[in-house]
């Protein structure tokens, strides 16, 4: 079986996703440093408990997410859930990678690439060739979705791809037009994204201001999950470093309905 050294792929890692350009809410890049090399990597959306005992039963040298550990204005102390995760990624000597803001960002192996791809929305670009973005940090996607016209007919492509009801706020037969979207909690987003001449917003979760906003704007909204529209970007990551490096990678999908 191949193997890479961890820190042969975290310098691979940091090339690929750049995450010095970020103003973060964690830190990205190896949170926790295990084996020196690794020869099979687990990915998922979280580094959750679930996940890591996944891993462990798997072999797994290391574990690489979109949601890791060590979160600004969380409680700094090592207690509870997060003393059991750690003490269970230092006993079995894991590498745990994580990429939060830069994997949504990337414009071919990130969270909102991918899930054009998935959702078959058509980015605009620029004469460059490059995404059209907007909003903070430039994480906005702006584009359309070819064969969808209404947002009733959104929701049941979101439904259909996604495996989940999203949520839809406004007239189920306006038109969609131009489309932003946003893995994830980017709700706080949305008036960016009507700034930009958006007329339909697609993200991760809603908050209560996002009806009104949404209602008073005449703006489509599509609260597509959380969990469900960030599956994506890592396993397209995970995929590339199995074709750079050879080694085993496999995505595991911890479920959660938010």
């Amino acid at each position: 079986m191949n193997q890479i050294s961890t820190r042969q792929l975290a310098e691979w890692l940091d090339s690929t996703l750049q995450p010095q350009r970020f103003r973060d809410y964690c830190p990205n890049g190896l949170q926790v440093e295990g084996k020196p090399v690794i020869q099979r990597i687990i990915t998922g959306v979280t580094a959750s408990q679930a996940l890591l005992e996944a891993a462990v039963t798997r072999g797994a040298d290391a574990v690489l997410v979109h949601h890791g550990w060590f979160w600004k204005n969380e409680n700094p102390r090592i207690c509870g859930p997060k003393r059991e995760r750690l003490a269970l990624a230092l006993s079995h000597n894991l590498n745990v990678f994580g990429f939060h803001l830069p994997l949504d960002a990337h414009p071919v192996l990130g969270n909102n690439a991918q899930l054009a791809r998935v959702l078959g929305f058509e980015p605009d670009l620029d004469d460059e060739g490059n995404p059209v973005l907007c909003g903070p940090d430039n994480l906005i996607w702006l584009g359309r979705c070819p064969g969808v016209t209404t947002l009733a007919e959104l929701d049941e492509r979101v439904n259909k791809a996604l495996q989940r009801q999203p949520l839809i706020v406004g007239n189920t037969q306006q038109n969609v037009g131009r489309i932003a979207w946003c893995t994830g909690g980017a709700q706080g987003m949305m008036e960016a994204a009507i700034e930009a001449g958006a007329n339909t917003y697609l993200t991760g979760e809603a908050s209560e201001p996002t009806y009104h906003l949404a209602m008073e704007t005449g703006t489509g909204f599509v609260g597509a999950g959380h969990h469900a529209t960030e599956r994506y970007g890592v396993q397209a990551l995970g995929q590339a470093i199995a074709d750079e490096f050879g080694i085993a990678v496999e995505f595991i999908d911890i479920d959660n309905p938010i």
